[in-house]
Order: C-alpha cells, then structure tokens, then sequence
C-alpha cells in the first residue's frame, strides 16, 4: 500500500519556472469549473512539494477555499485516478465536466517563451519533441499572412463576451466591443 496523507493546500510550492502562464479567460474556466464541478482531476507534485503540473488549479482552489490536498506517494509506475463518487459520466453534470476539463487545459495555455527557452536549453529538452514551437516568426513572415477577416462574437452574458474580448486583445487581435 502506497503512503496516503492529507495536507493543507498552503503546504505546496508553486512552479516558479512554470511553462505556461496561463490566460485570463482559461483562469476564469477554471475557476468556475472548480466552484461549479468541485476538483475533477489530480495534480501533480515532486518529492518536495513542488508543483510539476497543476499550477494553475492549485491557484484558483486556494482562492476560493478549497484548502485540503490528498498525496498518494508513487513512483510513477501505476496510473493514479481519482474517483468521484456523487457522479456519473453519463448524466449532465458528468458530461459537462468532462467538457469542462478539456476546455479549461485549452483556454489556459499560453506558454511562457522566456522560461521555456531559458529551461529546455539548461535541461537539453526538445520542445518539438512536445508539439512545441518555441521559436517566434519572422516579423516579415507575419506581415505575409496578415488577412483582412472579421470574426463577430454574439453573446448575452457580458462577462464572457469581456473575458473573450481581453484574451483576444492579449493576443494581438484588434478588437471592438459593441451593443
């Protein structure tokens, strides 16, 4: 049987050269999903209560109050789950969950290419290995694809129309918000 304790979410030290800086409408997927759903998925720490991955889970559920944090010490050789028994996959909220999961990882990612840079070439990694490009285009390059296209977002909820509108600014898009 595997070590099992429980500690309080204060006791986890967060990445300080975390890849992904994750993005201001992800933070609020997250954040909603963890409120509406309660937590879904596990994180991951190392031997020194560092966070490898789940930083930004970690962030939002100390905001809003969820303080305890089950470890299951293991060497990596089995899968752990985590296994919610007030839901079932084929009921709305198991849907919507599963939904919510893979959308808040979407939304949320927004690599850092300073500290990606900085690490993988202090720890020999290959990005590309990953799916990951860190290498920016060539400002000429960009001009060549630059399109004359609108995209028009339609939505009664506000807040989402304006944490859209933030994420798309942050990006570079030119955006205008209107009635």
């Amino acid at each position: 049987m595997k070590k099992i304790t429980e500690i309080n979410i204060g006791q986890l030290v967060p990445d300080d050269k975390n890849f992904n800086k994750g993005t201001e409408y992800g933070q609020h997927l997250i954040e909603e999903s963890l409120r509406r759903f309660g937590a879904g998925r596990s994180i991951l720490i190392d031997r020194n209560n560092r966070v490898i991955a789940g930083n930004k889970i970690i962030e939002n559920a100390a905001a809003i109050g969820l303080d305890n944090v089950i470890i299951i010490e293991t060497d990596g050789t089995k899968i752990v789950a985590v296994k919610r028994n007030d839901i079932d996959l084929d009921t709305a909220t198991g849907r919507e969950l599963a939904l919510a999961d893979n959308a808040t990882s979407r939304a949320n990612l927004s690599w850092d290419l300073d500290i990606l840079t900085e690490q993988t070439e202090l720890f020999a990694i290959e990005p590309i290995e990953w799916g990951v490009l860190i290498a920016e285009p060539e400002p000429e390059k960009i001009e060549d694809l630059k399109i004359d296209t609108k995209l028009v977002v339609e939505s009664d909820d506000i807040t989402i129309l304006t944490l859209l509108f933030d994420e798309l600014q942050s990006r570079g898009f030119k955006c205008k918000l209107t009635k």
